[in-house]
């Protein structure tokens, strides 16, 4: 996820008002007003789409919570599904999916987002909906009751799975003490004391107009889509983007955290502390991903899967946050194969601070990466996603077309030198789910 700050507002002179940026890109159009009450709205007109995608983007996630709320954005995006003055649970659902849409919500360390999806000629009762939910919602005490039991349960649904609870132990490992090493669901003991007067306060002071994006993508025009947020807009609290929690490193040697469960297979996650997404290393680093584990081509993939049989899956992800980064290697494996298996992944580390890749594998990578971007893009969604990450990440939307030629300026010796940069010991945190009992010896194996 991209958060960051805003672009500093112009004067306005009216709540209809709007200052306006257009950016092209061949048959695509961007455009972004800023409102005067400090509301943003951004579109991407797709003309050759039938649907439209709507999404309220809220610059607040996880990581702005202290940890006596830890949890508390993602119940706010539970109880905004829980009936407005206009309209109760089932009527909010009913008034898009009766369109044939959809509609769904997520929460992020660094982010919110409600989103919406119908055919283009709905766009005003997904607006409509999407507004109400957002301005309206009663959080009635006793649906607050009812859905904290509800998270409960989708907590404990990600905890009996190993692929999903070796990642949260990883994230407290890598951010000990911290709201980035915190679950986004919170815990039954921060649940429990999450009360309707915390919950409306947190709601006051985070989701404010100077927080807050209207996004829209596909068969739309900008004026019209404006016109329409503008009648909404005076209803939005003011106020300025809160404050995250920075990231804290105080990480000297490799760290092993061992969850001891019956399961029949072994869960690890190998994360490694990156850097932010305001980094230039980050085109580097995305490309060396590519090389590392991303795809079926890639070298984790190739040497712990196709030549030795190790693993079902193996892949590599990285994450670019305001201030720090991360580069998560997953596998699920026989715990037998275990000390094996990380020795491989640490020599392909070894490999890549040591080696430059060649030339064709760069190559490929790039072209991946590239193709993967130009595909994405072609769905209304992904560019809904794309513009609001980017608007809440950057402040601007950076062009496609820029971004290629950043990956296309990375050099086979960039490649190698992010790879000395972050690929030390220091930086080295091992989680495991696994029958297996003793962490003395993965400790032994974190050696670079």
């Amino acid at each position: 996820m991209f958060v960051g700050p805003l672009p500093d507002r112009a004067p306005r002179v009216g709540a209809s008002n709007s200052t306006t940026r257009v950016l092209l890109r061949a048959n695509q159009v961007y455009q972004i007003s800023h409102l005067r009450t400090g509301l943003t709205v951004a579109t991407a007109e797709m003309p050759h789409m039938q649907s439209v995608s709507l999404g309220l983007w809220v610059g607040v996630g996880s990581r702005y919570e202290p940890a006596r709320l830890n949890g508390v954005c993602h119940f706010i995006e539970h109880l905004f599904f829980k009936g407005t003055k206009k309209r109760a649970a089932k009527q909010i659902s009913q008034a898009v999916e009766g369109l044939g849409g959809y509609m769904n919500a997520f929460t992020s360390e660094e982010a919110t987002c409600f989103h919406a999806r119908a055919r283009h000629d709905h766009f005003p009762e997904l607006l409509d909906v999407l507004m109400d939910m957002f301005l309206n919602s009663k959080f009635e005490t006793g649906e607050i009751d009812k859905e904290r039991e509800v998270i409960k349960e989708e907590l404990a649904m990600d905890l009996d799975e190993p692929q999903h609870h070796v990642q949260e132990l990883l994230n407290s490992t890598l951010w000990p003490n911290q709201p980035l090493g915190r679950t986004v669901t919170g815990t039954d003991q921060t649940l429990d004391k999450l009360t309707r007067p915390c919950l409306t306060k947190f709601l006051r002071d985070s989701y404010v107009s100077g927080n807050t994006l209207v996004v829209a993508t596909g068969k739309l025009r900008h004026s019209q889509i404006v016109k329409s947020v503008a009648r909404y807009a005076p209803r939005f609290r003011t106020g300025n983007r809160p404050q995250f929690f920075p990231a804290r490193n105080e990480q000297q040697r490799p760290q092993c955290c061992l969850l001891t469960k019956k399961t029949e297979q072994t869960q690890i996650a190998l994360g490694i502390r990156t850097c932010s997404r305001h980094d230039e290393r980050r085109y580097a680093l995305r490309l060396l991903n590519a090389i590392l584990g991303e795809n079926m081509s890639s070298r984790l993939f190739q040497s712990v899967r196709e030549d030795r049989g190790l693993a079902y899956s193996i892949y590599s992800t990285p994450s670019f946050f305001s201030d720090t980064g991360d580069l998560v290697i997953s596998a699920g494996i026989d715990l037998d194969n275990l000390p094996k298996t990380l020795r491989l992944i640490l020599r392909e580390l070894r490999r890549l601070s040591q080696t430059r890749p060649t030339a064709g594998e760069l190559r490929r990578a790039r072209d991946y990466a590239i193709g993967q971007l130009a595909l994405s893009l072609e769905s209304t969604d992904n560019q809904m996603n794309w513009l609001g990450e980017q608007l809440l990440g950057y402040g601007r939307i950076f062009q496609p077309s820029e971004i290629e030629r950043q990956l296309g300026k990375v050099t086979p010796a960039q490649i190698r030198s992010v790879a000395r940069d972050f690929f030390r010991e220091e930086r080295l945190n091992l989680a495991v789910v696994s029958p297996l009992q003793k962490k003395e010896e993965l400790e032994a194996l974190l050696r670079l």
